[in-house]
């Protein structure tokens, strides 16, 4: 059987399509997060802080140099949670609204907690917080919010309990919650500063606690346990705990991000002068 011969401008044609389609399809899912293995299983209930669990050192330098941000929403009224190290400092720390404007905020620092409250004039819906929520061995957990400045999403399992220990012009123990990066944005390479202050939700969307620092050699994430942040937070009238969080999974968590920042209930946080 003889096919009939196409023209060299058809066959041309088709190419061109193809690798346009391929380059389009690409960039689409250019800052999408890699799509993880969807595990069920965790480990065994994790038990409450003792006096033997690691412990991390972390040196505080004496002259703070403030750096931008992560914030999320706990009432609609304008209150917002964000690591205490990235507004200690800052005169005028401010929410990014958008590419042109910026919401002056005021600032309530925790005294034994990577915690700040930040005042605004109104603000969006609040994140649901687990304030009650068992914590098990390899559990899934997902941080939304701006890494190296930039939207992004993590994903991790919970390793277990540590003690971040801050050496320097406030010296204090704090107990964290370590976690093993599992994912992340594709094309987010190196650092994840600029991710502290990022909520760290369970599969309901519910926040379990802060994302306060990251070992990079280790593969870990460091986050505030629930015996530090729900105090913390309860003490400034906890979000309503009614409030409805979206499911995440291993598949969506990238598309939930973006909807949380889309609707400010994430937000960036930058310091206008210090």
């Amino acid at each position: 059987m003889r096919f009939p011969h196409l023209p060299d401008w058809m066959i041309y044609a088709a190419v061109i399509g193809v690798i346009l389609a391929a380059s389009l399809s690409r960039g689409e899912r250019a800052d999408a997060p890699h799509d993880l293995h969807d595990d069920e299983t965790a480990g065994p209930l994790l038990g409450p802080i003792t006096p033997f669990d690691p412990s991390v050192t972390v040196a505080a330098p004496d002259d703070f140099q403030p750096v931008s941000g992560t914030a999320f929403s706990i009432a609609g009224d304008g209150r917002w949670i964000t690591a205490r190290h990235v507004v200690e400092g800052c005169r005028k720390p401010a929410l990014v609204i958008d590419k042109t404007r910026a919401l002056a905020a005021d600032v309530r620092l925790a005294a034994r907690a990577d915690v700040a409250l930040l005042l605004t004039d109104g603000g969006p819906p609040a994140l649901p917080i687990a304030s009650q929520a068992p914590l098990y061995k390899g559990q899934r957990a997902f941080h939304p919010g701006f890494p190296q400045g930039r939207p992004g999403e993590v994903a991790s399992r919970l390793i277990g309990r540590e003690t971040l220990r801050i050496r320097g012009h406030r010296s204090y123990d704090e107990p964290v919650l370590a976690w093993a990066e599992a994912g992340r944005t594709k094309g987010l390479k190196g650092t994840l500063s600029g991710l502290s202050g990022a909520p760290v939700l369970d599969r309901r969307g519910r926040v379990l606690g802060v994302t306060i620092a990251e070992s990079p050699r280790r593969g870990r994430i460091y986050t505030t346990a629930p015996d530090t942040f729900v105090p913390t937070v309860g003490a400034q009238q906890r979000a309503d705990e009614q409030a409805l969080g979206q499911a995440v999974t291993t598949q969506n968590y990238g598309a939930v991000a973006d909807r949380l920042r889309r609707d400010l209930r994430v937000a960036q946080v930058v310091c206008l002068t210090t």
